[in-house]
């Protein structure tokens, strides 16, 4: 069933002046058809597209990430896609900063800013801001990812306790992106990062309002999608694009290599498990990925929003709908 919010655009002026600016923000997890959507709303409008998926940043990443096909990157403008080596990672501050970039571009074009992606923790920091957590010092990040390949888990773990205790606690052990980065903080500012955390947060994207659309997709028909969608990428080529990042010797631990399918795939060419295992752990790994994007969604997502099923002909008139009046709607 779909949900609107009503919208409340008051006449506000940003600090810099002038009247707020409008964007969109198309949402929802993996393999629900947000591309397709996104298409065309940029064509009408027209509209900028920014990339808000933490996979898709990546260059070597086309295939697993599902990028847009060249194609469709030449109908409209298309940003943020492919824009870091798999070596990097791409932090929610470090994306918002590379997309505020993009937005003001957009804007000072005339096109309209078009997010999509389904990393919450980028939407989230685009809409509601970040806490004001400072630059860490490069050689206390090698340090901290030196450690924790050295130690392993547990024993990285006791010693974030020992500076940050908060962040030990309440951090999945799984987690090593946020374990090395409440450790990198906390040991580079002299500050517990759960410290920084409870700071208010900060606005990085300045007079612009958002309006959003969430495909959400029944359960059934989205790990249908996914597992279609899968075994198309094994006959783009997926095996050689993870052959192609295994050469380059890459820290296990980086986002990159821990990108859909990419540890499974990479088992199989170790000669770990048959390829009937790899699709299969990393079909459930997309499933997976996909229910807690649905969670947080229908949890974390504010301001208007409007959600429906998938995008098709029945739902493509409440969704124009509901995007021109926001688009309509004076910004006073």
């Amino acid at each position: 069933m779909s949900k609107t919010k009503s919208l409340n655009i008051t006449k506000s002026k940003p600090a810099a002046g002038g009247f707020l600016s409008k964007g969109i923000i198309i949402a929802g997890p993996t393999a629900s058809g947000k591309s397709a959507l996104a298409i065309d709303i940029a064509e009408k409008y027209p509209a900028t597209i920014i990339n808000a998926d933490s996979q898709q940043v990546y260059k070597e990443l086309s295939i697993l990430s599902a990028r847009p096909s060249l194609a469709d990157e030449a109908k409209v403008p298309h940003r943020l896609f492919g824009v870091l080596p798999p070596s990097e990672v791409c932090s929610a501050g470090r994306w918002l900063e590379m997309a505020k970039v993009e937005i003001e571009k957009s804007v000072s074009a005339g096109r309209t800013p078009l997010l999509v992606g389904g990393t919450g923790l980028y939407l989230k920091a685009l809409t509601e801001g970040l806490s004001p957590i400072p630059e860490v010092i490069p050689e206390i990040r090698e340090k901290a990812r030196a450690l924790w390949a050295e130690v392993g888990a547990e024993e990285f773990i006791k010693r974030l306790a020992q500076i940050d205790p908060i962040s030990a606690d309440a951090i999945a052990p799984t987690d090593s992106q946020r374990l090395i980065r409440a450790f990198e903080v906390s040991l580079s500012s002299g500050r517990p990062f759960s410290g920084w955390k409870e700071q208010p947060k900060e606005m990085v994207v300045k007079g612009i309002s958002f309006a959003t659309v969430q495909l959400l997709p029944e359960r059934e028909a989205l790990y249908g999608a996914i597992n279609a969608r899968f075994d198309k990428m094994m006959e783009m080529g997926a095996v050689d694009e993870v052959k192609n990042l295994l050469k380059l010797g890459l820290d296990e631990d980086l986002p990159a290599m821990k990108a859909l399918g990419v540890p499974e795939i990479a088992s199989y060419i170790k000669g770990e498990i048959s390829m009937a295992e790899a699709l299969e752990k990393a079909k459930t790994a997309s499933r997976n990925y996909a229910k807690r994007q649905l969670t947080w969604a229908r949890h974390q997502m504010s301001g208007s929003v409007l959600s429906v099923a998938q995008y098709s002909e029945s739902s493509r008139g409440k969704i124009f709908s509901f995007i021109d009046e926001f688009m309509l709607t004076e910004n006073p």
